[in-house]
């Protein structure tokens, strides 16, 4: 396979990206050409925000071709472009023979929670140091403990000392982890409930690989109070669930949130305070997770 790489302005870059796709381009990339400098910038997206921008000030875009006949033609007729003003070739290139498995298992080394608790990908050894272990594979469904979110779910899980004899919901479970790491930490009751179908078969293969039990459903599974709900989303859906989330908290129950940047903490203060009230007990960064007892 060969790359077509190009440079763009950001006003060009969904244009390029129709355009090629018109040209039998395999796919299409698109990187801040200055990513790595002074110069770089940081696109977000968020429920009830304004959507990211389609491209940087410098785009550089990169389409893959099955040959390179088909590259070098895709950039001639690009060249030929009024849209393209502004706009360069780079150059084609062939693309590395690579070993993909192996290149996409090396970006995903253990994650340390705490010194003795880890989360390991199945091509690994545990650490030494390590007594409790999630076992995890990157897949289809969020949540592979390389997010801050996830990360400081998972530390608060651990800091309590056991889940003995409670009833724990994980509501939005993607990939189950909170779950099995209640469970890990002996939660014998737990429901994980999602409203994608592939997260609640993610989190059953999840489970049974690392030996747990748990019920996972859509989110009419999740029944009654538990002594602890746990719900790694995003700011604005976990305001609008409030008071389903506040719902399913047994009295003296802990609600654990998260998914929040430090700059919504006082919208989500104020979105619970009629049941709850909010604060915050990490930040990893940027995020915040925010708890009460209720």
């Amino acid at each position: 396979m060969f790359e077509l790489r190009l440079m763009a302005p950001e006003d060009r870059v969904e244009m390029l990206g129709d355009a090629l796709d018109a040209l039998d381009a395999l796919s299409v990339s698109v990187e801040d050409a200055d990513a790595q400098t002074d110069a770089e910038q940081a696109l977000f997206g968020e429920p009830g925000m304004p959507p990211p921008k389609e491209g940087w000030q410098r785009s550089r875009v990169i389409a893959l071709f099955a040959d390179e006949a088909l590259a070098n033609e895709a950039a001639s007729v690009l060249a030929l472009q009024d849209f393209f003003e502004g706009c360069e070739v780079l150059g084609v290139a062939p693309v590395p023979d690579q070993d993909w498995v192996r290149l996409t298992q090396s970006q995903f080394a253990p994650v340390e929670i705490t010194p003795e608790f880890w989360i390991v990908p199945t091509w690994h050894e545990p650490p030494g140091a390590a007594r409790q272990v999630i076992r995890l594979d990157p897949g289809l469904a969020f949540g592979t403990g390389t997010h801050p979110t996830t990360r400081m779910c998972l530390r608060w899980i651990a800091k309590q000392g056991g889940f003995g004899g409670q009833r724990v919901l994980d509501y939005g479970c993607g990939s189950g982890i909170l779950a099995i790491g209640a469970a890990k930490f002996g939660a014998p009751d737990i429901d994980a409930v999602d409203i994608d179908e592939a997260a609640v078969s993610a989190t059953r293969l999840n489970a049974e690989a690392n030996g747990v039990r748990l019920n996972a459903g859509l989110p009419e599974a999740a029944r009654g109070r538990y002594d602890t709900v746990l719900a790694n989303i995003l700011a604005t859906p976990l305001k609008v669930l409030a008071p389903l989330l506040h719902s399913h908290v047994a009295p003296g129950g802990s609600l654990v949130l998260a998914g929040i940047l430090e700059r919504q903490a006082d919208e989500l203060k104020q979105a619970y305070a009629p049941y709850a009230a909010l604060e915050v007990s990490d930040s990893e960064d940027g995020w915040i997770l925010m708890t009460a007892r209720c």
